[in-house]
This record gives structure tokens, C-alpha cells and sequence, in this order.
């Protein structure tokens, strides 16, 4: 079976290869491709080149154009030549297994499209029983349809029960195709095994949730490496694990909190990200029912990065799919200390855009959107961190009145 080995080899070279349709344009394959860079360094990898091809959309036999798939063929060769040996080839998409077969063929070297790199990062990543199952079920689930793949360099020999054996004969079946269906048999059981196991985590998890007393529960949220982390341990005074990287979280940690005597349960969940693979999110729906239960979602946004209100959409399209997205919930720009933009020259009548406008101008816009449910702060500078807490207050002490209004303040802050 196949195996996700990124994390195994350090310093591995990796080359990345995306398209520009009329669906993505050049600038916003060049922003997919740097996350993609993003994850291939967390996942140990370094990306050494890049590819782009304009296209009107993928090719189904090998993604890219046969020119494109031969340039990068010639550029692996160049780089053996000189004794710089490219470990992997990495597609900004999903591929089929059609698809990774042929461009494995053509190219001779590791190919990974971004979810089996996603996957990868998160089997790193998982630390509890419960993440660790969940990586496990995502994995079998993206290996099942690419099973063929494995076998196809196997000589499909006749033999078999029966006599006379003409072509088509369920006797004759061949040591390649006897594998891929005990594969398939094996993986499916196992399939089946990591279901029930969730099944059971998920019965515990609810049990534990229920135990939690009548507490508000407040949820961050957000795309990777925003700063959710850092968010939850400033404000719990806890030691959630927070780094440069992408996923640093995968399990969902809940902290107790008292802000001027008023207690309500904190969580840190997992990173969205585009492209999210579809097994990924389904794997790991018990650990997203803390964003389910939640009485309030803080929306944690990077503000210094180029494509934030882009991150934002599919936080809110992920959200949507889980069934939250009428959820009370307020958006906390983060790293406002990180925040550049370009000044205008005075003469310059054009309309003004995310990379030239002010932070003041910016915060502008925002909180008449979003009204009071809009903050800006830096998680790193501790920037407007007491008027985080402040608002916070405000909005718990509003949802526990309205969630418990016969029991306001009437339990222990110490019970768990």
C-alpha cells in the first residue's frame, strides 16, 4: 500500500506545477503556488521551480500539456546531470489516478497533487488517538480510487481454475488484479474499523461536552496560520503548541476562561485552507463539532496577508458546509503590526485597492460592515488585547443570559 513519506526524507527537492485558466488567472496561480511552497516547507520539502501552463483546463491524461510535461521532464534531467537530484514532482490540484500514472510514466520521479501533500502534513501533525484515526481514514479514503496505479507494472499472466481459458474467462485472472482486489478488500475493512473507532471517540467527546457544566462556549476559527494559537494561549494563559507553520493545530484544544468573573470554555480548531480535501473534512467532523457546538465563533484573520478576504470566503463556505454559518460570530484581524500597503502619489486618480489602502482606511470599511462585531488587534504585539477581552466579555455574558436566563453566575467558576 501506498505510504505518505514526505516527513521521512529532510531537505527533499520538490518541483510545483499549476495551471492559468479563465477560471484562476495568472496572479491567483501565483498565490495558490506560494501556499503550495508553504506547504511543501512544512512538510520538509524544498521547492526548487516552479511550472504554470495556461490551459482552458486540466488535461485528464496528464494535467498539463505534453510540451509542459516534457520541459519538466528536461528540466529533472538537468538538474541529475549536475548532481542535483529532484525528489518529487507537486500538482496545485487533485489528481486522478489515470492522471498520476501517466505524468509518474513521463517524469520517473515521486508525484503528489495538494491533498495527498495536506494529508501528509497532517499525519506529522497528528498527535491524540483521535487525530491520528482521523488522518488514517482520510488516507485510506484518497488511496482507494488510486489503487490500479500500483499494480498496473504487473504482467497480467493467464492460469487460473477452469479449463480452455479464453480471453474474458473469470478463471483467468492475473497476479496483479488478485492484489488490487485484496488491496481494495483490506483497505475497505479498514475503512470500516476507523469508522467505528470515530464512532466511539465521538460518543466519549459528547459525554465530556456535556460534563462541562452551563458554560458559554466560544470557538476560534479561521485559515491556517492565522494565529488562532497564539489568540488562545494569550487570552487562557495556556501553552497551545503555535508556530510559522501550516495545521500546527490539528487537535482541538478547550481551555476554561474568567474574564472578570465570568467563566466560558475557549476553543482551538483546526485551519481551513482552499482546496480542503473533501475525506479530509468528513474525517474530521467530531473534531469540528466543537465549531458545531459553539454559542460563538471568533473568525481569526491574518490582515497582513495579500489574499485575506479571499481566506475569509472560504472560511465562510467551509463554515456554510458544516452547518454554521448563522452562528453568532465577530471577525478579529490579527498581526495588524504586520499590515503594509503602498502610498499613493498625490496625482493618482486610480480607484484605491487592498494593496494601497491604509490600515485606518481599512478598519474603516470593515466596522461598517461588521459594526461592533469587528476587531483588530496583534496576538504577537499583545495590541488591543484588553479591548478584545472587553468586547468578549460583552458578548458571553449576552449569550449566557439569553442560553441560561434563570441561572446567570449561579455555578461554581471552578467547577469543570
Amino acid at each position: 500500500m501506498k505510504e505518505f513519506v514526505i516527513s521521512e526524507a529532510k531537505a527533499e527537492t520538490a518541483v510545483l506545477v499549476g495551471l492559468i485558466t479563465k477560471e484562476q488567472d495568472e496572479a491567483k496561480t501565483k498565490e495558490y503556488l506560494d501556499e503550495l511552497e508553504f506547504l511543501a516547507d512544512t512538510a520538509g520539502a524544498v521547492t526548487v521551480k516552479r511550472f504554470t501552463q495556461r490551459l482552458n483546463g486540466p488535461s485528464s491524461v496528464t494535467y498539463v500539456g505534453q510540451g509542459k510535461l516534457d520541459e519538466i521532464r528536461q528540466f529533472i534531467k538537468d538538474e541529475e546531470d549536475q548532481e542535483r537530484e529532484v525528489g518529487m514532482v507537486i500538482f496545485d490540484d487533485e489528481l486522478s489516478a489515470k492522471q498520476i500514472r501517466n505524468v509518474e510514466k513521463a517524469l520517473q520521479v515521486k508525484i503528489l497533487d495538494r491533498t495527498s501533500l495536506i494529508l501528509d502534513i497532517f499525519a506529522m501533525r497528528a498527535q491524540s488517538a483521535e487525530a491520528k484515526t482521523q488522518v488514517e481514514l482520510a488516507q485510506h479514503r484518497y488511496m482507494l480510487p488510486r489503487l490500479q496505479r500500483l499494480w498496473t507494472h504487473l504482467e497480467r499472466q493467464g492460469g487460473g481454475s477452469g479449463s480452455g481459458g479464453g480471453k474474458g474467462s473469470v478463471g483467468l485472472r492475473g497476479p496483479g488484479e488478485t492484489q488490487l482486489e485484496m488491496d481494495r478488500r483490506i483497505i475497505l475493512q479498514r475503512i470500516t474499523l476507523l469508522k467505528q473507532r470515530l464512532v466511539e471517540i465521538d460518543k466519549q467527546k459528547t459525554t465530556q461536552r456535556k460534563n462541562r457544566g452551563r458554560l458559554i462556549r466560544v470557538a476560534l476559527v479561521g485559515y491556517t496560520n492565522v494565529g488562532k494559537s497564539t489568540i488562545m494561549n494569550l487570552l487562557s494563559k495556556s501553552d497551545v503548541f503555535a508556530e510559522n507553520k501550516l495545521f500546527a493545530t490539528l487537535d482541538t484544544t478547550v481551555r476554561k476562561m474568567v474574564i472578570d468573573n465570568l467563566p466560558f470554555l475557549l476553543a482551538d480548531t483546526v485551519g481551513f485552507i482552499r482546496k480542503l480535501p473533501t475525506d479530509l473534512v468528513d474525517s474530521f467532523k467530531s473534531t469540528l463539532d466543537e465549531v458545531r457546538e459553539a454559542d460563538l465563533l471568533l473568525h481569526v484573520v491574518d490582515i497582513s496577508h495579500p489574499d485575506f478576504e479571499e481566506q475569509i470566503t472560504v472560511v465562510e463556505k467551509t463554515l456554510a458546509d458544516l452547518g454554521c454559518a448563522d452562528k453568532p460570530s465577530m471577525i478579529v484581524f490579527n498581526k495588524i503590526d504586520a499590515y503594509t500597503w503602498i502610498e499613493k502619489e498625490p496625482d493618482d486618480l486610480t480607484p484605491a485597492t487592498k494593496e494601497n489602502i491604509t490600515l485606518d482606511e481599512l478598519k474603516r470599511t470593515w466596522m461598517a460592515k461588521m459594526q461592533d462585531n469587528c476587531l483588530f488587534i496583534s496576538a504577537r504585539e499583545k495590541q488591543n488585547i484588553d479591548e478584545m477581552r472587553e468586547v468578549l466579555y460583552k458578548k458571553v455574558r449576552e449569550l449566557h443570559v439569553q442560553k441560561y436566563p434563570y441561572n446567570d453566575f449561579l455555578y461554581d467558576i471552578n467547577e469543570e
